[in-house]
């Protein structure tokens, strides 16, 4: 019996209707850039499976790191000890976040980073004695599949059975280089109307909504705005972060930094599941006091678990190499030639590109998850390339470890695509 048919036995699998995709490819090995399937066929994994395996799969520094780390210490309970990998992941995690960072706090996963983003946002007044219970939020973002990352996430096609139940949140546009006046007159409206504890935002790509890129200079204005209101900022950087817009950090493109961050996918690179909600200084003051009660009640039995925090540590040293940035670099240079070769095809409606993230919009009407998208998705994987359309959006976000000849099979397979649409 071979695993897929093994699979259909007992497993549930995400954003899937089992009773349309009844069936699962078997992944047998990963290398690099490469899935290799139970029938030995192999598939340039271009979109470093949901943007976590950015060194590429199975790197051999950080596995090795990670047998050590396993040998040492494999897990102990953080709410009583510390361990030199939290510490050390700590130390080297502020070097390259934005300079207003000064907390770290341990969760499992970009959802349960926003969650505790958020609670963090909501007590920190309510430790003040005030209590706000509103957040601004952007259309059609998308936070996580937890209830708070839910209730700030805009994409009714992940939360529409459960949209009854959620927290309260005043939506806004993302900055397009036109609106800003628009957005702030709205921001300052709902600022008269609503205890507003916090602003979460995804900073420059909206990554679910199709990798849709807003306007800096637009964004910049909207946390000034936040910060000259004791609205606390939140930028959900569980996408964006460590390099894959072009810097470490999406938010190093603002000068106004956000007083809370979310991380987590290439935090570990693709080896461990672990995010991180951190803070600045202040936030964490907030819950300092003899009353016991305005502590941060909030915990994960796998915090800070010792062999994922190896992981991160090593991903922080790959990503701060000179081999890496310069992989970025010239990533990023191969993105945008490309767009200057597809972006006037007529089955293109709209292409971007920022760092070693890529999109384009088909110039053709499509479900996010129908019959057209799956025909691509085949289409893809025929011909040696995991892409995984995102409606009429195809989006590329290569590991930073991909050859220059595995990149350009991945642009031709996209081209030929275009033929056939």
């Amino acid at each position: 019996m071979t695993l897929k048919e093994r699979d259909k036995k007992h497993l549930w699998h995400p954003l899937k209707q089992h009773q349309l995709q009844p069936e699962s490819m078997a992944i047998v090995k990963a290398k690099g850039c490469t899935l290799t399937d139970e029938d030995g066929n192999e598939y340039i994994d271009a979109i470093a499976s949901w943007y976590t395996c950015m060194y590429g799969h199975c790197n051999d520094y950080i596995t090795e790191k990670v047998a050590r780390q396993m040998q040492q210490l494999d897990h102990v309970m953080f709410s009583d000890f510390t361990h030199e990998p939290a510490v050390k992941l700590s130390e080297e995690l502020t070097k390259i976040l934005p300079e207003n960072q000064n907390k770290i706090y341990f969760n499992d996963n970009g959802s349960t980073a926003v969650e505790a983003a958020m609670k963090m946002a909501l007590q920190y007044y309510f430790n003040k004695g005030e209590k706000r219970s509103t957040f601004i939020a952007f259309e059609n973002g998308f936070h996580g599949d937890t209830f708070g990352a839910m209730s700030v996430s805009g994409l009714s096609v992940y939360n529409g059975p459960f949209e009854d139940f959620l927290i309260e949140v005043k939506r806004i546009p993302t900055p397009n280089g036109t609106n800003h006046g628009q957005i702030l007159d709205q921001l300052k409206n709902f600022n008269l109307s609503y205890k507003i504890a916090g602003f979460i935002y995804e900073p420059l790509v909206q990554g679910a909504a199709g990798m849709k890129i807003h306007d800096a200079g637009g964004l910049s204005s909207i946390l000034d705005y936040c910060k000259s209101q004791n609205i606390l900022t939140i930028a959900d950087e569980v996408m964006t972060g460590f390099g894959k817009t072009g810097r470490y950090f999406a938010s190093d493109y603002m000068d106004t930094k956000p007083d809370i961050i979310c991380l987590s996918k290439a935090l570990t690179a693709g080896l461990l599941s672990m995010a991180i909600t951190s803070c600045t200084q202040d936030i964490y003051d907030g819950f300092l006091s003899d009353d016991m009660a305005k502590g941060f009640f909030h915990c994960h039995t796998y915090s800070a678990n010792p062999i994922a925090c190896a992981a991160a540590i090593a991903g922080i040293e790959l990503l701060t190499s000179e081999r890496i940035q310069s992989n970025i670099r010239r990533i990023t240079r191969a993105h945008q030639n490309f767009e200057l070769r597809i972006k006037n095809h007529p089955k293109v409606k709209d292409s971007r590109s920022l760092g070693v993230i890529f999109a384009l919009d088909l110039n053709v009407k499509m479900q996010r998850y129908g019959s057209l998208r799956d025909i691509l998705l085949k289409f893809f994987m025929d011909r040696g390339v995991f892409l995984r359309p995102l409606g009429n959006t195809i989006y590329i976000q290569v590991p930073y470890i991909i050859t220059t000849k595995e990149l350009e099979k991945v642009y031709q397979v996209i081209e030929d695509a275009l033929e056939i649409v």
